[in-house]
């Protein structure tokens, strides 16, 4: 390709006997959105890190402007114009540190720029990347205090102040509400204009459609499929990626039982509307709206984790008020959390304790783990699920970020519960693990309620028995996933219409 960038020619990878990556074939042009599909574990992420100089290429070449490029570091590669954002965000920003600091990090690590520089112009200088972003922050700030959309937008930004010539994105919208992610669009439109070549690594058909230039599809290490000629054929490249065709999914909608959770008069925030709902026994319920509408609030309240401002819950009919997320796991409400970086993984344990954590005392006789017991339930959880790995004695951190999110949610799926409560579960992974997840998720739903928390109206269409909206904290609206007006519940989550009537079918929880 005469305007490549980068181009990759017959890149290997192993760590020890495993193949990750065989043979890549691959030429990043200048003014290109480049897409980049592959299931979890397909080698994406090993191969960025070869890259970036993260791991040093086996076999192969790799050509930076038509030259030679063989990063030893990131430092290198970052010298060069290539800087990449990596999927786990703490990867791509120091929490510790403001937002400034952060974003003007590599500029003042430059050798020449002053070791004295004034905290008010350091400052200054970052409100300019900051606005060129269209990111609304306190530069003052600690990132570590931010949201986790917020945080992704500064690692972004940082990213963007280093000028580059290859920017590698890996599911940088993962946690961004639907206006962050059109701010980061209209920014990467802006990029290719000037010429830079983009790398980016996602699932999500919206944004493949709205960004791709040329898609590039693998499977198993190596590259199964490229796709360039207009229009892109979005399905092809979901076949050659999966190395099969998806069926369309048809849901078995079951009635609803006895109510199981009941929420009266609920007031997750200032101004909301209160929230009347029930969720039922065997039903799984869909709750969606924008990144900030209120569903981690509301799971948060549900799991001890928060108190709402006012109401009343009751769980099998008896008062529910936890102030604690053990007091909630007593109770026999579970909580997989959005974001498994903080909230989830037990980094540098292996994956059978990953998964029994919260239950250790279940495992356990006399203080002592029976080790047998909890590494024949991570064997289950790990075959249900189809979780890439050697053994249940892996470290967690050698897994795919896809493979990662499979055990968090193998963990609160491995042990009864009465609501299990999912937030975001399909987070990072690909189509065919999150189909995977889904239907575990529906085929384990007798005799619970279960609720997904879920931005994306494919994923939410996929699970639900029933579809709740949430805007501004308050309920928009409630919908049995039949027949569904789908531009209806688009509006409700844009904020476009108004609330449920009163003594509206949906709004009781009560089947139609």
């Amino acid at each position: 390709m005469a305007d490549a960038a980068i181009e990759i020619r017959g890149l290997t990878k192993a760590f020890g006997a495993n193949r990750v990556l065989r043979g890549i074939d691959m030429a990043l042009a200048r003014g290109e959105i480049t897409v980049l599909m592959g299931a979890n574990g397909a080698g994406k992420s090993t191969l960025v890190k070869v890259i970036c100089g993260v791991h040093p290429a086996d076999g192969g070449e790799i050509f930076l402007n038509g030259a030679p490029f063989a990063p030893r570091n990131p430092i290198e590669a970052i010298r060069a114009g290539v800087v990449t954002v990596h999927q786990n965000i703490n990867d791509g920003v120091i929490p510790d540190l403001d937002v400034a600091s952060n974003l003007l990090l590599d500029s003042l690590a430059e050798p020449g720029a002053g070791f004295f520089l004034k905290g008010r112009e350091i400052r200054a200088r970052a409100r300019e990347v900051a606005a060129s972003m269209g990111l609304e922050v306190d530069v003052r700030r600690p990132v570590r205090e931010l949201q986790l959309a917020d945080r992704q937008l500064v690692a972004i930004a940082r990213a963007m102040a280093r000028k580059p010539e290859l920017l590698i994105l890996d599911e940088p919208t993962s946690s961004l509400s639907a206006a962050e992610a059109e701010r980061l669009f209209a920014l990467l439109e802006r990029l290719r204009a000037q010429g830079v070549a983009i790398l980016y690594i996602s699932h999500r058909t919206s944004d493949i459609r709205r960004l791709a230039d040329r898609i590039y599809a693998m499977r198993d290490g190596a590259i199964v499929g490229h796709f360039a000629e207009k229009p892109l054929d979005y399905e092809a490249a979901v076949t050659a990626m999966l190395g099969q065709g998806l069926e369309e999914i048809r849901l078995d909608n079951r009635p609803p039982g006895a109510p199981v959770l009941e929420l009266e008069g609920l007031v997750l925030a200032p101004g909301a509307r209160p929230i009347d709902l029930s969720v039922h026994q065997d039903e799984v319920l869909a709750v969606t709206g924008l990144v900030g509408a209120g569903k981690t609030r509301l799971a948060s309240v549900l799991y001890g984790l928060e108190a709402p401002l006012s109401g009343t819950m009751r769980l099998g009919g008896a008062p529910y008020r936890p102030t604690s997320p053990r007091a909630a796991i007593d109770a026999g409400v579970f909580l997989c959390a959005k974001d498994r970086g903080s909230n989830g993984v037990l980094h540098d344990h292996p994956l059978d304790r990953n998964m029994s954590v919260p239950f250790l005392e279940r495992f356990s006789r006399l203080s002592f783990v029976r080790a047998r017991a909890e590494a024949r339930a991570a064997r289950d959880i790990i075959g249900q699920l189809g979780i890439v790995c050697q053994s249940e004695k892996d470290d967690i951190a050698t897994l795919s970020g896809g493979n990662q999110q499979k055990v968090m949610v193998g963990r609160w799926l491995g042990q009864p519960s009465r609501v299990l409560i999912l937030d975001e579960p399909f987070q990072g992974v690909d189509i065919k693990a999150r189909r995977d997840i889904g239907a575990k998720i529906r085929e384990t739903a007798g005799g619970r309620a279960t609720i997904v928390m879920a931005a994306e109206m494919d994923e939410v269409l996929e699970i639900a028995d029933r579809i709740v909206v949430l805007s501004e904290h308050s309920l928009a609206g409630d919908h049995r996933n039949e027949s569904l007006d789908l531009k209806q519940v688009l509006a409700q989550v844009a904020g476009q219409a108004g609330a449920p009537e009163a003594g509206a079918a949906g709004n009781s929880g009560a089947a139609p």
